[in-house]
Order: C-alpha cells, then structure tokens, then sequence
C-alpha cells in the first residue's frame, strides 16, 4: 500500500475508530486507575477493574502467576494453541504500575487519592490504550472483521528494576507472538503526534550502590584515617570520568549519583560512607561490558584513597531496539488514521524501560505517545509528580493500534 493510499484512509473506511461515548468511558476508566495508583506487584485492584472489563466484553482474560497483570487472546477460538497459528499473534502490552511519589497536581479532580503514589509516568494512559484497543478489537471480532489474532499484555512492575517483563516471559506472554507494539507517554509531543525511531530509543539502565570503608578518626588527624568523606567525594567526581574513558564516546556510558552519604558530626572522620547511582547507556554491546568497566573503576579510586570497597551492581533493562518492519508498521498505522504530519522522528532517550526484554525474544516497537496539551508551554516532565496528559491520546492510541492489526495481517514470524 502506497503512502498516498494510506494517508487517504478515513476512519469510517479503516475499522476501529472510537466512538464519543468509549472514549468518554476510557477517560472514566483511566482517571480512576489515576487516583489509586499502585506500586510494582502490588497492582491487585488495578488487575481487577481490568479484568472485569474485559469479561464484560465477553473475553477471557488470565492473570499472571505473580496474581497481578493479565494477559488476554482475541481471535482465537477453542481448541487453537497460539504456538501453532498459521498467523502469529500481535502483542500489544501495556505496563500497569505507578511510582512511589506523590501527586502534586493542584486542583485535579482525580488527582492521588494514595499518599505518596502517583501515576506520573502515564502508565494509567497505556493500561488505558491497550484496554480500549480490546473493546474494539473484540466488537470487530464479533462482526466478523477482525483480520489476525491479537494479544493484549498488562504488565506489572516495569518500574521495579530488572522489571517484570523478565517475569511475564517466564509466564509464558511470548508464546504464539511474532510481533509486539507498545506505547510511551511523552510530553514533549503534542497530542495527535507520535514519535519513532528505528534502532536504539531508549537507554539501558542499571543500578549500582558502594560501600566505603576504613578506619576513621579525628579530623585533626587525617594523616592517621582514610578519609573516607574525601574518598567518597573523589568516586563521586572521578569514576564517570574513568568510565567515560574507557569504552567509545558515542556509546554513551554514564554513571550518574543520585545518594552520597558519610558521617554524622563535623570533627568526625567517618568509618564508613555510601553512595548510589544509575549506569546508562546507549549501545548494547557497551552495556553488556558495563559491570566489569564500572567494577575496575570504583576499585581503582577506592584503592587510591584507601578505601575499601564493596560494590553491588544490580543489573537493570538493556536499550529497546525497535526493528525497522514493525516501526515501519506504526508509521504506517499512524499515517493511515492522522496523515503524514502525525508522526515525528524522535531521538534515543536516556530513560529505561523494561519493553527492551520482550524485543531481546520478539520484533517489536516502541512509539512515543504525544500527551501534550495544544498550546501549553511547560513540559509535565516524567517522573515529576505534577505530570498529566492531555486525555484525547487514549482516542489517539487506540485507534493506531487497531489499525496497526488490520494493516499487519500476516504478521511477523516468532
């Protein structure tokens, strides 16, 4: 199908655009998913008001083994054995869980009803897209007009590092699947807009925390101490530098503190100072030498100052690799409902996201969501515990997805 063909596409021609009242009731079902947020494994209301609403359609969806998150068939009829369709399964997943951070939006109606918990990372907006995108997928289906077997993936804990994608796996998700899509809020983009990229958009991300030791003392004496809150400053300043220097620049390898701790009193030289932080990088081959790198270099400027460490480095999410067959897809979807001005090429992000596991088994892709309000100047950053999106993106998610199943009718290969 050529562009022009598809950028002509009207929604009353292409199946699967929302009407008023769904949006209107998936913006109902995303602000209460807004104002009870629920931590990484912990989302067992968040899985049942999913749940139920998928049954009410008239589905069957399965919660995972770990009792939160779901997984979800439709097309599939009884008896059919996902590992043996002549088409495989598209995947569409969606991550569940909020953040440990309150709610600072003033005036919202359905802000935080949870102290310090917040959907601030717009995973109650994918929850949101993935399920509206079942409803009209499972209606086509009993019309007739669902073209391919679909799979809807709500994933628990992606914010609780390594993630629990590793653990949906496990489960079984990926069994059938030859394909898997994904969204990601962004409030850089304008609501109507997606962001793709071909290759790397997003970094790997590992934890990594230190311990310093050695024996304290009197600060009029540091000659008879290992001065630990200097040895502690000097890791802080000098181990991303080292790191820096010893893979290619364009690897982007960076290490970044985020706590430092040492002492209690002034004259005191400390026995023992911490410090924690975040591993990034760009490049996939780079991330998997990152450990050793990292390892060499704490030693090293430990062992300068005399200190003696213990490093605990806690792997994290390698960087999502959208293969270029299925962010072609996107495009092609998101083309086909909002025209050519829809979607923006999007640079690689430092952010992690545990997507990346699935597309280590998978093809897949990634696409930015815009959440931006037309208009509105200040960027609600990720994270941050004022963020909202602009609402018409679930509309907007949805209908590229159901026109990403229509337009993908054989599939990738698993």
């Amino acid at each position: 199908m050529s562009l022009e063909s598809e950028a002509g596409l009207a929604g009353d021609v292409l199946p699967g655009v929302l009407s008023e009242s769904l949006h209107a009731e998936l913006v109902a079902f995303r602000r209460d998913l807004h104002m009870h947020p629920e931590l990484g494994n912990q989302e067992f209301r968040t899985t049942a008001a999913i749940k139920e609403r998928l049954e009410q359609a008239g589905l069957k969806p399965r919660v995972l083994s770990s009792g939160t998150g779901l997984v979800c068939d439709i097309g599939l009829t009884e008896g059919d054995h996902p590992e043996r369709l002549s088409v495989p399964l598209l995947a569409l997943r969606a991550d569940i869980d909020a953040l440990p951070i309150p709610d600072a939006k003033t005036d919202c109606p359905y802000r935080s009803t949870v102290p310090d918990r917040a959907h601030a990372c717009g995973h109650d907006v994918h929850t949101t897209v993935v399920l509206g995108t079942g409803l009209v997928l499972a209606d086509l289906h009993a019309k007739g007009l669902l073209p391919r077997p679909v799979r809807l993936l709500f994933q628990p804990a992606e914010e609780v590092l390594p993630g629990g994608a590793l653990d949906a796996i496990e489960d079984g998700v990926l069994t059938g699947v030859g394909r898997i899509l994904a969204v990601h809020c962004d409030p850089r983009v304008e609501v109507g807009r997606i962001g793709l990229r071909h290759g790397p958009i997003t970094s790997a991300c590992d934890r990594v925390e230190i311990a310093l030791d050695g024996p304290g003392g009197h600060t009029a004496r540091p000659h008879l101490t290992t001065d630990l809150v200097t040895a502690a400053a000097r890791v802080a300043i000098d181990v991303p530098a080292v790191v820096a220097r010893r893979v290619d620049t364009r690897a982007g390898l960076a290490v970044t503190w985020g706590r430092i701790e040492a002492g209690h009193a002034p004259n005191v030289i400390p026995q023992h100072a911490e410090l924690s932080g975040t591993v990034r990088c760009l490049d996939l081959d780079a991330w998997r030498q990152a450990p050793d790198i990292v390892h060499a270099a704490i030693d090293e400027v430990a062992t300068l100052h005399r200190a003696k460490s213990e490093i605990t480095y806690m792997r994290g999410v390698p960087p999502v690799v959208n293969d270029r067959e299925s962010t072609e897809l996107l495009r092609r979807a998101m083309v086909a409902r909002r025209g050519m001005k829809s979607v923006d090429s999007t640079e690689q992000s430092l952010g992690g996201e545990d997507f990346s596991w699935y597309l280590e088994q998978v093809p897949g892709a990634l696409a930015r969501l815009g959440v931006r309000r037309p208009g509105e100047r200040t960027v609600r950053d990720l994270h941050q515990g004022d963020f909202d999106a602009d609402e018409y993106a679930i509309t907007v998610g949805v209908e590229m997805f159901t026109a990403a199943a229509f337009l993908d009718r054989n599939g990738a290969q698993s």
